[in-house]
């Protein structure tokens, strides 16, 4: 049984192979991206030196255009495994591969589809609008999904009476019924990176630092979003420090963007929003940062691991990712 073989019977959730200390990673990841037609998308969340050596990087809004309209045979997907699946569902006939596959999300599981369902079949003339931060299997009972950079499109873009289900994200939800005044049934789930900023540290931190503005991500809770000079989506944030005129900013998302922040502005300062973890300075998404370029590269090298869907649930879960990409389109977004 060859080195390969080996690795697939073992079903590992990661490769671990790879011990030359010698070896120039990220010219061998371009040597085997190359020779192999394959294409690296990076999340905004992951490490610097990853986002550095990949194809694209983005928010799920923008990586999801990349997965559909790629030419490129293989994708590796630098993010979590949600992304990963949406990759998938868009281009099923190309080889995904992520790195970890224990690169998860707690928001996609805090919505298990069996329990959804049963919730969704509670209110039978409501339509369903999913984040994308959800597993496929919601993504295949639910009407369209969104991103947090077109969610607010996609929900004005619903006629005023028409009934709308929210998943799965709670402060997202209530953050959306707050600016369009919609009225929404929405499911109880959040993610633990933007449920651990502390007020209380970062009133502390804007004291320190009075003259810094405020920016945070609308997944946060209530309380943080209240004290924002800025809320958007990961690339709403970005745009907003590459244009607005201020020099210092508390950034309350989880703290890999400030790596394309400080590449755009490298004269500005940004200070991670601190969680309620007062042994922390930052606040980081633990799944993000299980890939890494050792992973990588054993997974451009292997080929492995695969993300693998069944042909119905990729069909099921599709039209909820093309409608959605499809109002963005028409939003210009």
């Amino acid at each position: 049984m060859d080195s390969v073989e080996k690795i697939k019977n073992e079903e590992k959730c990661f490769i671990d192979l790879y011990n030359d200390q010698s070896l120039d990673m990220a010219a061998e990841i371009d040597r085997i991206r190359k020779e192999k037609n394959a294409i690296i998308l990076a999340h905004y969340y992951q490490e610097g030196e990853i986002q550095d050596i990949a194809d694209y990087v983005g928010d799920s809004l923008g990586l999801s255009k990349q997965a559909a309209e790629t030419d490129a045979d293989i994708i590796v997907f630098a993010g979590v495994h949600f992304m990963a699946e949406t990759a998938k569902i868009l281009a099923p006939e190309k080889k995904v591969l992520i790195p970890d596959l224990m690169a998860g999300c707690s928001l996609a599981e805090s919505c298990i589809p069996e329990e959804f369902d049963a919730f969704k079949k509670q209110y039978p003339d409501h339509t369903v609008v999913s984040y994308v931060n959800t597993t496929a299997g919601i993504k295949a009972i639910t009407d369209i999904a969104c991103t947090s950079t077109n969610v607010l499109g996609i929900i004005n873009s619903l006629p005023e009476n028409e009934k709308i289900i929210f998943a799965p994200d709670r402060n997202l939800g209530n953050y959306i019924q707050r600016v369009t005044g919609r009225e929404m049934v929405i499911w109880d789930g959040a993610c633990h990176v933007h449920e651990e900023f502390s007020l209380e540290r970062i009133l502390e931190m804007k004291e320190q630092h009075p003259d810094a503005k405020i920016i945070a991500h609308p997944e946060c809770e209530k309380t943080i979003l209240i004290i924002a000079d800025h809320i958007g989506s990961t690339s709403s944030l970005l745009k907003f420090v590459k244009d607005d005129d201020g020099m210092k900013y508390i950034v309350a998302t989880e703290s890999g963007i400030l790596h394309q922040m400080r590449k755009e502005r490298p004269e500005k300062t940004f200070i991670p929003a601190p969680p309620e973890d007062s042994t922390c300075a930052c606040n980081n998404c633990r799944f993000m940062k299980l890939i890494s370029m050792k992973k990588i590269y054993n997974t451009l090298k292997y080929e492995l691991p695969e993300i693998t869907l069944d042909d119905e649930i990729i069909q099921e879960a599709r039209g909820s990712i093309i409608r959605m990409l499809e109002i963005s389109k028409q939003l210009e977004l």
